[in-house]
């Protein structure tokens, strides 16, 4: 099997924290980045989703909590269905 060098750039943070946790796992930067390009081989396609970050603004992230917290509330009124609700809000 011959090799062949590849060149990249990443942050170097970036790149102290990833050979900390290769090492954890008895690897080097070189033998995580051949099991990468192989599994993108042996599978045509980026081995893991990727996604864009949901854009949350501070208004969904409330919403978000006090949906959090409404579900852990027992003392919360709860409806079985849509009737209900509207009768709740009529009244």
């Amino acid at each position: 099997m011959s090799t062949a060098n590849l060149s990249i750039r990443v942050d170097a943070e970036l790149k102290k924290d990833v050979e900390s946790c290769l090492e954890d796992m008895g690897m080097n930067m070189s033998t995580a980045i051949n099991i990468y390009l192989k599994q993108i081989v042996k599978q045509r396609a980026i081995p893991f989703r990727v996604t864009a970050t949901p854009k949350v603004n501070q208004e969904t992230i409330e919403a978000i909590a006090e949906g959090t917290r409404l579900a852990n509330d027992p003392s919360a009124a709860g409806y079985r269905d849509m009737n209900s609700l509207i009768e709740a809000l009529n009244s």
